[in-house]
């Protein structure tokens, strides 16, 4: 059973960093261009259509970090669930105090401003969610080869 979460730990947090690099690269530096009075609209879809996309990884991916933290693997070194769960923290962190209020603004009183800073401040979430990739990869090797 502990094999197959850490496969869905995995699996979901690969989703999560490849939605977060194609929103890094394309999806918001698109959003900053949106013209001020269609941003509001292109705000409220975004949210909308995001929520449906990420809903079942981010809630996979949370559970089974939970789970790998009171459950670790005999193969998986101690350091590496608890660095996946530090690295989701982020993430998620900077999504609540920096994406989400962003996002807010942008569908209530937007601005140029306000989409050129979901692309700057959305770099920490781009980050962790890598980092977490490389950990849950090292964590899927260290198990293969035990």
């Amino acid at each position: 059973m502990i094999d197959l979460v850490l496969l869905v730990n995995f699996v979901a947090t690969a989703v999560m960093t490849g939605v977060i690099w194609f929103v890094q690269w394309v999806h918001y530096p698109l959003l900053a261009t949106v013209p001020v009075d269609r941003a509001v609209d292109t705000a409220v879809e975004h949210q909308r259509r995001t929520g449906q996309v990420l809903a079942l990884p981010m809630a996979a991916e949370g559970v089974t970090t939970l789970w790998l933290l009171v459950s670790r693997p005999d193969a998986v070194s101690l350091i590496f669930p608890w660095l996946g769960a530090v690295l989701l923290a982020v993430a998620l962190g900077s999504t609540v105090f920096l994406s989400v209020p962003l996002h807010s603004k942008m569908a209530t009183n937007p601005t140029a401003d306000v989409g050129r800073r979901l692309v700057v401040t959305n770099w920490p979430r781009t980050i962790a969610w890598s980092a977490r990739t490389v950990v849950c990869t090292v964590m899927l090797l260290q198990v293969m080869r035990a």
